[in-house]
């Protein structure tokens, strides 16, 4: 068995450690309060060659492996969490599907430019009713002269407001089976798509839409891989995604923890920093304790994909792991710094807002618990 990173991984991530502490960092607060993404960190993620980071050199990606991924997530997700989250929301959500299963048309109008930051993507699968339940989606396309006919509505979708295209999930036949669910690459403007930008007390830099669709028309070549029933690629996203957001928890967990270190260290109390106090010391000891765990939780998910034999139930695990984790740490890194932990001047409270969307969002903890719950013999 061996722990260590590669030098190459040291590299990723000093790199990304350094871009995002020079480069995102200064950006966080305007971002942050005027709830609006800069568009210019895309270039500069390609010009990094971050958004092909998990794809081969001759697709044009970097050839990294998983483990790079996550430590790209990690780094950045320790200054901004919302950054990440449109990071990934294009990268993975939106250009894995069309690496992975797209035509040869279709990886050179979405997936070249994507990896170019040349085009803005989003995946649309979440819908108002049915949540983490992918089988019960509404959304309907139904086949016209020349392409498709689009009805329904999808919900708390990253980078809709700020997309060129969006991958979207749509029921092409009505059986509740796993043929039954296809993938569409829609442009947008398009006449039939509704984008409304939701306000978020989390996440707040990363847009957010809620989408209407109503008789929205896409030729046949919008239609993923020209094949129906490409239900099976959205499982393989999210199980490989999930593992990813759980770094991005990793990286809230360490960003918050880092906070209310430097804070205890420096905060004098009756003469003493507060670290000295046993109270604070323990607090802290625990939560470096679940970091440590959570890394390797986390570590263990990518090195599974990066061997081929991730599964559903592994996913899971990481990203409940991961993410209460990360609610836990940010929650007690708020109260370390007590008054000052709600204060704008510190991140520890951005850090705790952040996490809990991850609780719900990629599949809530309820739902992760079902998925290894089921693999116990459980039937729920």
């Amino acid at each position: 068995m061996d722990f260590a990173f590669s030098a190459q991984h040291e590299q990723v991530r000093e790199t990304v450690a350094r871009f995002a502490a020079e480069q995102l960092a200064p950006l966080v607060p305007a971002a942050e309060e005027g709830e609006a993404f800069p568009r210019e960190l895309f270039r500069q993620w390609a010009d990094l060659g971050l958004l092909g980071v998990r794809y081969p050199e001759a697709d044009g990606g970097a050839g990294f492996d998983k483990i790079s991924d996550c430590i790209v997530r990690e780094e950045m997700s320790r200054v901004c969490q919302a950054f990440s989250s449109s990071w990934s929301a294009h990268t993975h959500l939106a250009l894995w599907p069309i690496w992975r299963a797209g035509t040869a048309g279709q990886k050179a109008r979405y997936f070249a430019p994507g990896l170019a930051g040349e085009k803005i993507g989003g995946f649309g699968l979440s819908e108002p009713d049915g949540g983490s339940d992918v089988r019960s989606m509404k959304t309907r396309a139904e086949k016209v002269e020349g392409g498709w006919r689009l009805n329904g509505a999808k919900l708390y979708i990253t980078n809709a407001p700020i997309a060129d295209f969006l991958v979207v999930a749509a029921r092409t036949k009505p059986e509740p089976t796993s043929d039954a669910i296809s993938l569409f690459i829609v442009d947008l403007p398009n006449a039939g798509f509704d984008i409304h930008k939701l306000k978020k007390d989390g996440i707040r830099a990363s847009e957010t839409g809620l989408i209407h669709i109503a008789d929205a028309f896409v030729p046949d070549e919008a239609l993923l891989g020209g094949t129906v029933g490409t239900y099976s690629i959205v499982l393989e996203s999210l199980s490989e995604n999930r593992v990813g957001v759980a770094a991005n928890c990793l990286g809230m967990a360490r960003g918050a923890f880092d906070a209310a270190l430097s804070f205890a260290s420096t905060r004098m109390v009756r003469g003493k920093p507060v670290l000295n106090y046993q109270a604070i010391a323990h607090k802290l000891a625990d939560m470096a304790a679940d970091i440590e765990a959570a890394k390797w939780m986390v570590y263990y998910g990518a090195w599974r994909v990066d061997q081929g034999t991730i599964d559903a139930v592994t996913a899971s695990k990481v990203k409940l792991v991961a993410s209460e984790t990360a609610v836990r740490v940010t929650e007690q890194a708020v109260r370390i710094l007590g008054g000052a932990g709600i204060m704008q001047e510190y991140p520890v409270a951005r850090f705790h807002r952040d996490s809990l969307v991850y609780v719900i969002g990629e599949g809530t903890s309820e739902i992760q618990r079902n998925i290894i719950s089921r693999d116990l013999g459980a039937r729920l």
